[in-house]
């Protein structure tokens, strides 16, 4: 067997690769391709895919979170690797030969996994409200030795307005002890320091090119230390970002349809998912439109149809198409303008959104929100206020971190539709030529390619 180490460069693509010197001579030096993502080109269902190789209609990740029906709730980002159903990568090497091993750090759906070592970020949530930094390992001892050599997780710089290079080069600096200690034959490390600027900026802000160089100099030290040690690195990214400037809002088109309906509660409106007649669970660039009631299909569609910024609506045939007709899929599924994003907003008066809205709470909103990366410009003094906050926590009382803005035109940049171009889209590279052809790769052949990779 070869040692492989899959690098997950989120946010790379072809056009960006000259920005990135130390990406660029590994593809020369063997080769790089396209890659074609699957629809909805979000986190949680191309990882699924490329680990187990079968559609989104099959492994039954629809998006980065959707609606239980049967419980009457949207929870997004949860962790566990039984919600993906399919044989993953390292079970299919492992039935080849008993002594492959497999390290995932940081890949989504991490907990409870057949892979051999596991790190993932695992916050801790006292019931006075904190939220404390933290990780899930297996093995569990594992955990506090990590945290031990390298300090605690830096979880505000993971995710957050605070979201930064520190989180990559963390986890480049786990993926080394790891390596050292267990010498896994697989490991999947995940960097996402690309993800954030991109969002944030767009691509063609110049401030990108920082970006690059960062995440390059922490991928290409990592690349060159492995080789080092005779692992085979590949590089891949799951999706391009690319520029939008203006965002979507089909919650709202539902609710003065009549079809949506929400619960006061402290003064804010918080969706009721399960008295809706028809809501949409936003994912980017992809909603999954959700109908309770039969009768409302109908007036749904032909209200969010008109709604400008949708490219298209997939009924069932539509979704059979795309490969997204699974049970948790939304009776209809929207596909946004090239320029545009979904947001999940429900209430029309700022003042009567929910508490959560101006927080970072991922958990909490039924839809993905971008607007988590950003402080709101309105608020004049932002350090004092996070900092006198914090204080407040520290001393045993209650308080809301409400720095995330209401203002979904900050976002500048999105995912989740097929891009126009493949040059915007995710790219594949290899020092190994024999890995990649010059022919565009779907993402269900990245599980083949990898097995190639360690096989031969």
């Amino acid at each position: 067997m070869n040692r492989v180490a899959v690098l997950n460069i989120v946010g790379l693509t072809p056009r960006l690769l000259d920005g990135a010197p130390s990406l660029a001579r590994l593809a020369h030096r063997g080769a790089a391709a396209t890659l074609r993502p699957v629809t909805p080109a979000v986190t949680c269902p191309v990882q699924a895919t490329m680990l187990t190789g079968r559609p989104v209609r099959e492994h039954g990740v629809v998006a980065n979170g959707w609606y239980e029906r049967d419980a009457a709730e949207v929870r997004f980002w949860r962790q566990s690797n039984r919600l993906v159903a399919g044989e993953k990568v390292w079970e299919t090497a492992r039935r080849r030969d008993a002594g492959f091993t497999c390290a995932n750090l940081f890949w989504w759906f991490n907990m409870h996994s057949s892979a051999d070592i596991a790190v993932t970020p695992r916050p801790m949530y006292p019931a006075d409200g904190r939220k404390i930094p933290d990780l899930w390992t297996n093995p569990a001892p594992l955990r506090d030795e990590l945290q031990a050599d390298l300090g605690r997780f830096p979880l505000f710089r993971f995710w957050g307005p605070g979201a930064g290079i520190e989180s990559s080069r963390w986890i480049a600096r786990c993926a080394r002890l790891i390596e050292t200690r267990f010498e896994p034959t697989l490991s999947l490390i995940y960097l996402p320091h690309l993800d954030y600027n991109l969002q944030r900026l767009g691509p063609g802000d110049p401030a990108i090119g920082g970006d690059l160089a960062a995440i390059d100099a922490v991928a290409g030290d990592l690349i060159d230390w492995l080789e080092g040690r005779g692992v085979t690195p590949v590089v891949l990214s799951e999706y391009g970002i690319t520029a939008v400037s203006r965002a979507v809002f089909p919650n709202r088109a539902l609710r003065e349809a009549g079809l949506l309906a929400v619960r006061e509660e402290l003064g804010g409106e918080h969706l009721d998912a399960g008295a809706s007649r028809a809501f949409a669970v936003a994912d980017h660039q992809i909603a999954h439109v959700y109908i309770n009631d039969p009768s409302s299909a109908g007036p749904a569609r032909e209200a969010l149809a008109a709604l400008p910024g949708v490219e298209r609506v997939l009924d069932q045939a539509g979704q059979r198409d795309a490969g997204l007709d699974h049970p948790r899929s939304g009776d209809l599924v929207l596909i946004s303008d090239a320029d545009a994003w979904f947001a999940h907003d429900w209430w029309l008066d700022g003042a009567r959104a929910p508490d959560f809205s101006r927080t970072v709470d991922i958990h909490r909103k039924p839809g993905y929100d971008p607007r988590e990366l950003f402080i709101d410009p309105a608020i004049r003094w932002p350090a004092a206020r996070i900092g006198w906050t914090l204080l407040k926590k520290r001393l045993g009382f209650r308080a809301l971190m409400r720095v995330v803005p209401l203002d979904a035109s900050v976002v500048r940049g999105s995912h989740g539709r097929p891009t126009d171009d493949p040059a915007d889209g995710p790219i594949i590279l290899s020092p190994d030529a024999r890995l990649i052809g010059p022919d565009a790769i779907d993402a269900a052949g990245v599980r083949d390619l990898i097995l190639r990779a360690v096989f031969g």
